[in-house]
């Protein structure tokens, strides 16, 4: 691997320092892009109407304006709510958020960390939030919050599962579950002996990554998956009681954990921050890596979004009969195809 020399060592606690200021820009600044191009923009396009367009060029300076608008506003808390649970809850939710981020690698030589295990550590931190969810719910003191809280619970609870099945077949084909290998293996590998594009996995993995799209909607409590916060049915779900900064980490939350959910299927199946008919063992992708890996991020979060404003909210039944009885068996069927034609080629 190449290293970059430096003309002083840096101490432990300033690699902490810039590694943390880098998680927060990388977790901010897809959120933030998201919002505007997809929230914003293309929602109004969707609706014909042009969406925000006073607050800077072209409404580009829109989300500065609401975030300030939060930050503003009074900072309530249920008299009989848990203070140290209701004020926790967000918290628990973006640590999650943060926590993803870590494992994604976006070039050769730039990561955060880089363990055997990153796959695994990637689901199993993703499942924090349905922690922080349910603190809201019970803390809050409200029987809407309460009942939001607990659809959400059952809901990741059912779509963990094909989450983590749909990523397995890419497990098998990588045969590592270290994120940065998995990278290499597509930008290396062969398609029936044919290699020009190396191998993504989404062109073999389709099946798994259209899985893994449906389990980030629900994950992400997005329509047609937004049971938890039904506005015509209790009112904003485990969100009923807040208001303004905890109100904004939830809204932040929200945002950076479905880019962070993009980066992770951009990295599993459309190769990361390579790019075919490059070199993978290239300087080059230490400085154009996080751009390569933007953009497919955002491609990714089209189709999360595009779902998002297109499709009317499931009910609960077919929310859980979809997750039971449609993409674990499929899921399951990706991994024993898979396994045999590991095997076979």
């Amino acid at each position: 691997m190449n290293t970059v020399v430096t003309a002083v060592e840096l101490a432990y606690w300033q690699q902490t320092a810039i590694r943390s200021v880098a998680a927060l820009v990388a977790v901010l600044i897809p959120a933030g892009t998201l919002v505007y191009l997809y929230l914003f923009k293309m929602m109004s396009f969707m609706q014909s109407r042009l969406g925000p367009m006073e607050a800077g060029p072209y409404g580009s300076l829109q989300l500065l304006a609401e975030v300030g608008k939060f930050l503003q506003k009074e900072d309530l808390i249920p008299r009989a709510a848990d203070r140290v649970v209701f004020k926790a809850a967000p918290f628990v939710v973006l640590v999650s958020t943060f926590l993803l981020v870590l494992v994604l690698p976006a070039g050769p030589d730039l990561w955060f960390i880089n363990v055997d295990t990153g796959v695994f550590l990637a689901l199993a931190v993703s499942s924090i939030s349905v922690i922080g969810i349910l603190m809201a719910g019970w803390g809050s003191a409200s029987k809407y919050s309460l009942l939001g809280g607990l659809r959400a619970a059952g809901q990741l609870v059912a779509y963990e599962l094909p989450l983590v099945l749909a990523v397995i077949g890419v497990v098998i084909q990588a045969g590592t579950l270290n994120m940065q290998e998995i990278v290499l293996a597509q930008a290396n590998g062969e398609i029936f002996g044919w290699g020009a594009i190396g191998n993504p996995f989404v062109i073999t993995q389709f099946l798994g990554f259209a899985i893994f799209l449906v389990a980030v909607q629900a994950e992400l409590t997005q329509p047609p998956f937004d049971m938890p916060v039904a506005e015509s049915e209790i009112v904003a779900g485990y969100l009923t009681e807040y208001s303004g900064m905890r109100f904004l980490l939830f809204f932040i939350a929200e945002f950076a954990t479905a880019g962070i959910f993009a980066a992770l299927a951009a990295t599993l199946f459309l190769g990361g921050w390579y790019v075919p008919g490059l070199d993978p063992a290239s300087d080059l992708f230490n400085l154009i890596g996080p751009l390569v890996l933007l953009t497919k991020i955002v491609l990714v979060s089209f189709l999360i979004f595009w779902f998002r404003f297109t499709y009317p909210r499931f009910r609960e039944d077919q929310l859980q009969q979809l997750a039971w009885k449609v993409l674990i068996p499929l899921a399951l069927a990706n991994i024993v195809v898979t396994g045999v034609l590991k095997v076979v080629f």
